[in-house]
This record gives structure tokens, sequence and C-alpha cells, in this order.
């Protein structure tokens, strides 16, 4: 390329390069649109806010809504996989019988609240089941530990453990309690 080609070139780049900054793609602010809850008399409802779809889920809400009661069939294998989950997460901070006094208390840490209190044992099933999957004061939630039916499990069992400390002999039938007192 001669010497005499290079300032062309070079001005010609620049003026290529000046046309191409002053085109102005568009924007998306400066397109037709509607502001929220504006008329939109072509759409149906006439309204630019939609309704969400079907079985939409707000940001931050869980993607399993929450039964209101356990819906799982309460028996002996499901408190016995309860007392399992609970001897591995609960113990060490609740203690075998749910007294507050486990493992990690006698090191210093923090005391949790009894679960044999007159406030826990008037609780609904429900509450136990939302502390494990959110957690409840000092304790993290534990919903990414414990599957959820494993949670109804361990709060059917935290409910026996209440049951075991606050039974009433007045509830057994005579043939129940002569079992328990080991008379025939």
């Amino acid at each position: 390329m001669s010497r005499s080609a290079r300032p062309l070139r070079s001005a010609t780049t620049l003026v290529l390069a000046a046309l191409l900054a002053g085109c102005e793609q568009p924007r998306m602010a400066d397109q037709n649109r509607y502001d929220p809850y504006e008329r939109a008399p072509d759409w149906p409802g006439g309204s630019s806010a939609r309704q969400p779809v079907a079985g939409t889920v707000a940001r931050g809400e869980p993607l399993d809504p929450r039964p209101g009661a356990m819906p799982l069939t309460l028996d002996r294998q499901l408190l016995e996989h309860g007392r399992e989950q609970y001897e591995i997460n609960c113990t060490p901070c609740h203690g075998a019988t749910g007294a507050g006094d486990g493992m990690i208390v006698q090191r210093g840490f923090p005391e949790p609240p009894t679960f044999h209190s007159e406030r826990l044992r008037d609780a609904p099933l429900t509450h136990f089941y939302d502390v494990i999957t959110d957690g409840y004061g000092v304790m993290y939630a534990y919903a990414d530990r414990v599957e959820r039916d494993e949670r109804w499990a361990v709060a059917a069992y935290i409910r026996a453990l209440q049951l075991s400390q606050h039974a009433d002999p007045g509830d057994l039938s005579p043939e129940q309690r002569r079992a328990l007192e080991g008379r025939p």
C-alpha cells in the first residue's frame, strides 16, 4: 500500500466509525408499551395486568404447599422411623427425651426449649414440622437435610415423647393397666 493511500484509508475508517456511532439502536424503553394496570381494550379483561398462570409460585414461597395436618398414616413403622431421624438430627441439642439437655448444651451452647413445656405440648403437630423445615430462634432450618416425610415422622415422634412423659393413666383401658402393671 502506498503512503498516499494510508491517510485516505484512515480517513475513510474514521468517517465510517463516526457514521456507525451516530446510528442509535432502538431501546426497549422507547417502544410502545402499557404501564402497570393501564387500560388495554384489546386485551382480555381490558387490563394490561395479567393474572398469574395457574400453579405459579411467588418468589420466596415454598414449592410444596404445607398441609394443615400430617399427610401420613400414623403407625408404629412411622414412629420408629421418626425415632431414628430424631436420634440422628435432634438429640445433639434436644436430648434423648426432648428435655433440651443434649450434648451441645453440656458444651456451652444455648439450651433449647423442652418439648415437655405446656406451650409445646399444646402446639399443633404442624408447629414441629414448620420449625424443622424453617428453623426457629437459634435452630437453623433442616429442610435441606431432612426429607418432607421424615420431618412429619420426627414431629410424630416428638408428640410420642411428650405423651410418654405426660400420659394420664385414666386414659388406659383396664386391660392395658393390668398389662402395664404386670398383672394377668
